[in-house]
């Protein structure tokens, strides 16, 4: 296990590299300049040549594309992710402040996307065919085409202003987390239950399950205990996908709710040409995903014995 491990962080390395550069081609490849952008914010009215000029040559954007990506390497490899442009602020340090909303924003839409998910693709497996079956799936594919930002304002137009139950926007409570996590794990719910479903009913198949029931074990038990826990190997690596996408959702969900997470980050510095930190963020936020689908490949191990890990191909 421990030499799949290593192996599986090594593998990280060139993706983490193949990721920072499509990045910071991406970026750079964007019309306008970050320098001008800056300059019209902080000062106003028309920037004189000799003053873009300068500033320029002060952020290191004169520097050749190869110099920039190189520095940009450079720093992150110790932890040092460059300064913003926009806020005048290390990056590392913006993201430290935001990453806890971006995080409980994610997590809080997995749990209600398991919460949905998982009991819809059971009630369709054990009544596949059937009335319910017909009513989870048909919920399932309305949460699987439904496109976040929609649902995001319809969810504050109804819940937020017309009854007040929740807040619009912010992030000052728990309420406030409700409608985002619901309209981030909506979605997810509707691919997780699906895949529940199927893998739900190919287990509901095996002998083991017919030979808990031929000793008297009663419903809840066989579904639950013996069903479920097979059934959930193939959606475990859904959920690893999942989570990416939730924290790629999170950019949409927290442009819609103003929450104050590295989504809303990522947005802001996109529109300012805010080089280091989409740079920055993005780089961080794929080693999070990595990472997570790392934990999600061991869990394996814990959900099925019979999966272990030799050397790794």
């Amino acid at each position: 296990m421990s030499r799949y491990i290593v192996s599986r962080l090594l593998q990280l390395v060139p993706v983490l590299f193949l990721i920072s550069l499509i990045v910071f081609l991406v970026m750079h490849t964007l019309p306008g300049d970050p320098a001008e952008l800056m300059l019209q914010g902080a000062e106003g009215g028309a920037v004189t040549p000799e003053r873009l000029a300068e500033l320029r040559t002060e952020m290191g954007l004169d520097d050749p594309l190869v110099v920039q990506y190189m520095r940009f390497v450079g720093g992150a490899l110790v932890g040092d992710l460059g300064e913003s442009i926009r806020f005048r602020t290390p990056v590392s340090a913006l993201i430290a402040e935001r990453f806890y909303y971006t995080m409980e924003l994610a997590v809080a839409g997995l749990v209600c996307a398991l919460a949905i998910g998982v009991p819809l693709g059971m009630i369709a497996a054990v009544r596949v065919n059937g009335i319910f079956d017909t009513i989870a799936m048909g919920i399932a594919y309305v949460g699987a085409s439904v496109p976040i930002y929609w649902l995001g304002l319809v969810l504050i137009l109804v819940f937020a202003f017309n009854l007040g139950w929740f807040p619009a926007a912010g992030a000052q409570d728990w309420n406030s987390l409700v409608l985002p996590a619901f309209t981030l794990g909506f979605a997810s719910a509707g691919l997780i239950s699906r895949l529940v479903r199927s893998s739900m009913i190919e287990v509901l198949q095996e002998d083991y399950i017919r030979t808990g029931r031929a000793k008297g074990l009663s419903e809840p038990i066989v579904l639950w205990r013996h069903g479920l826990k097979n059934a959930l190997i193939p959606v475990v690596t859904m959920v690893g996908l999942q989570f990416g996408g939730l924290l790629a959702g999170a950019v949409v969900t927290e442009t819609v709710f103003s929450r104050p997470g590295i989504g809303r980050l990522i947005v802001s510095g996109i529109l300012s040409k805010d080089y280091p930190l989409v740079e920055g963020c993005a780089l961080f936020l794929a080693v999070v995903y990595l990472l997570v689908n790392l934990f999600v490949d061991i869990l394996y191990a814990w959900l099925d014995p019979r999966i272990r890990y030799g050397r790794a191909a």
